[in-house]
């Protein structure tokens, strides 16, 4: 799965982004607005603002009548309703002789009408007749208008301000959207992912091309009586494309898509999940036919009952106004809903049934088929070498999601660069498996040289009993070179072909070969190390498994005895734990057999290793100083110490041979050592 490599951009051929570009507009039209309000404030400040020394009106009064100020230096003396202003030098003495005049004004705040009257009467020179009166002149009044213009345009912008502020603030994704959708609605050429790039899962393709076909022609179905799917689940493990298959929906339904996750419901307001949902909906049947997908549904439809009791808590809530909003009293059926998740375990009956969620689609790993085709998919984005054997490729990689091939493929091309390759070359490839499926190689790493004796013995008993066992997937390579966290060695098998069921003996085989780690380092060194401990725990899982879910024990029947609830599409995760439902002596009994399995298949391993001592002391040496086997070279080495003919790895002819090989002594040595090993 992989998006076409020759769509131009959907933005246009430059790739510009027109959000973006209305978010930059906003943004200018917000820095205008502020700097107009601080321009603003501070004209309107200094042109209220006094110029010149201030004198108080007292003062002023004194000096009149002192005759320190008179008609000889007060010039242009105005009254006004707030001060009064004057100049010590005329206008025509500052023209004439080019000097600047000094500007004094006296602050007529509150002063009132008998006040001013007596300042008149003052400057008049009235009540003393050897003092010259002073000329004055009252300032012009303005109009009420023009007084009020400044604060009303003043007005006006901080309104605007705070309008623009509360739409900023209001919009999706903000502190006061607490009720409104957070869905995204695409367009058409917001999408560039189709139906065509998308490949490996062509029943699930297949199932959503009939949705989208019945949102364009709805007739066709709807003259025989049939009626659209009101909601489709996406279900799979993930990396398998569930989101991609959206993508693709929006890009060919030609309907408005609205695409948002389940966890953008959830609030801890309580009834903001619920606004959303009905807002969600409304939005989608202004513009219905309309398609809403709802990304990690399991975040909003748990099972109900888990939370507070009442059944206040926000999340069942919000489940609830979906569960109405989908199948309610007045539903309208022109809105499907699609939704993806890799736990169904935990949805909402209620949520799925049909009436809601009518159809639901497997997406599930790829097969051989699949993994080709979307190998194939994605290799159109680099250059690749003529040596690039996809169909090889799909085998090496069993169990891989679409994911795990896209990060294989960027993988391989990142490492053919690192080489100074002009193209991508199998062996880049094949790298690029192990190291996805091992980790991070660290040649760097210094091991001193025997624990690397240590570790080189360790593998080649894997190995050597992968190849010897009957019913077990072949050697690929063996390697003591430490790759991702903690493993100093690897030994990577790689089946043929996919397998979708195991049987007892395949199991069994499987155990024996973990255990042939810990079984080489006891018979060469006659001592364990703690470089089996995940060999031990997945062995010991793999026997309990065996007991308690799989019903492989004659001793406890044909029963399941497990605790644990795990989702079937995550691993390692996911997993519910119960109370235990079986009495002490039912549980002894599981431990006893598990026991009883992981011991028999550390024998079956020693004696193999016992019967090919020779074979395991010259792999080990050779892997030493190679540091990486083919199965190619081990099949060699193999080869050298065989007396009869060649038997294929992986028969039941390959045990028998290492039954008839083994002496003795290696089978006296197996019965004693074998139990106390496995114990230890």
């Amino acid at each position: 799965m992989a998006d076409s490599p020759k769509k131009p951009p959907a933005n246009g051929p430059k790739g510009r982004d027109p959000r973006k570009e209305r978010n930059q507009s906003g943004n200018g039209l917000w820095y205008l607005l502020v700097f107009g309000v601080v321009g603003l404030l501070v004209f309107s400040t200094m042109s209220q603002g006094r110029s010149g020394k201030e004198m108080s009106l007292s003062e002023f009064k004194r000096q009149v009548s002192e005759n320190l100020l008179n008609s000889r230096n007060v010039y242009e003396l105005t009254i006004g309703p707030t001060q009064m202003t004057w100049q010590d030098k005329s206008i025509e003495e500052v023209r004439k002789n080019d000097v600047t005049a000094e500007r004094s004004y006296v602050a007529l705040w509150g002063v009132g009408d008998e006040a001013r009257n007596d300042l008149q009467k003052l400057l008049d020179g009235k009540g003393d007749e050897t003092r010259e009166p002073i000329e004055y002149k009252a300032a012009p009044t303005p109009s009420p208008w023009a007084e009020l213009m400044p604060m009303l345009f003043l007005t006006a912008l901080m309104i605007g301000v705070i309008i623009f502020m509360l739409r900023r603030l209001g919009g999706a994704g903000s502190a006061m959207s607490f009720g409104r959708s957070r869905g995204r609605l695409y367009a058409q050429e917001d999408v560039s992912v189709t139906f065509e790039d998308v490949a490996g899962i062509d029943e699930a393709v297949e199932e959503l091309k009939e949705v989208v076909e019945f949102l364009k022609t709805p007739q066709k179905y709807q003259s025989l009586g049939g009626r659209i799917p009101r909601g489709v689940l996406l279900v799979g493990p993930p990396g398998t494309g569930k989101t991609m298959l959206a993508k693709a929906v929006a890009g060919e339904a030609g309907v408005p898509f609205f695409g948002l996750s389940g966890s953008d419901f959830v609030e801890m307001y309580v009834g903001v999940g619920a606004a959303r949902v009905r807002d969600m909906f409304q939005q989608a049947l202004q513009r219905s036919p309309a398609i809403i997908f709802i990304d990690e549904l399991d975040a909003l439809g748990k099972v109900r009952g888990s939370g507070a009791p009442g059944g206040h808590d926000e999340r069942e809530q919000t489940l609830n106004a979906l569960l109405v909003e989908m199948d309610g009293f007045s539903t309208d059926h022109s809105v499907i809903v699609m939704g993806a998740t890799n736990r169904p375990e935990t949805l909402d009956p209620a949520l799925m049934r049909p009436g809601r969620f009518d159809r639901h689609v497997l997406v599930d790993r790829p097969d051989i088929k699949g993994r080709a085709a979307i190998l194939k998919v994605h290799s159109q984005k680099i250059k690749m070498s003529d040596d690039v054997d996809v169909q090889r490729l799909s085998k090496l990689t069993p169990g891989f999601v679409g994911a795990d091939l896209a990060n294989l493929v960027n993988e391989a091309a990142l490492l053919s660069a690192r080489r100074g390759d002009k193209k991508v070359t199998m062996q880049a490839f094949e790298d690029g498996v192990e190291r996805v499926m091992a980790g991070l190689e660290k040649s760097s790493r210094i091991i001193i040289e025997e624990v690397k004796r240590r570790v080189a013995c360790h593998e080649c008993g894997h190995a050597l009993v992968a190849d010897s066992l009957p019913n077990t997937d072949p050697v690929h390579k063996i390697s003591i070179i430490p790759r991702g966290m903690g493993a100093l060695g690897y030994m990577l098998q790689l089946p043929e072909d996919d397998r979708e069921l195991l049987t007892q003996s395949e199991l069994e085989s499987r155990i024996a070969v973990l255990l042939g780690g810990i079984s080489a380092e006891q018979i060469v060194y006659n001592e364990t190390s703690t470089g089996a401990q995940n060999d031990l725990q997945r062995a010991t899982d793999l026997a309990r498994r065996m007991v308690t879910e799989f019903g492989m024990s004659p001793r406890l029947g044909r029963m399941f005895y497990s605790e644990s609830q795990s989702s079937p599409f995550l691993t390692g995760s996911g997993t519910v734990v119960r109370d235990s439902m079986h009495s002490e002596e039912t549980l002894r009994e599981i431990d006893l057999e598990v026991k009883r399995l992981v011991d028999e298949a550390y024998r079956s391993a020693y004696e193999v290793l016992m019967s090919k001592r020779a074979v395991l002391d010259q792999l080990s040496e050779e892997l030493f100083e190679m540091e990486t086997m083919t199965a190619e070279h081990m099949h060699k080495v193999i080869d050298q110490h065989r007396d009869g003919p060649k038997i294929v790895p992986g028969t039941s002819a390959a045990l028998t041979d290492a039954s008839q090989s083994a002496d003795g002594e290696a089978t006296e040595a197996a019965d004693q050592d074998a139990p106390e090993a496995a114990d230890g």
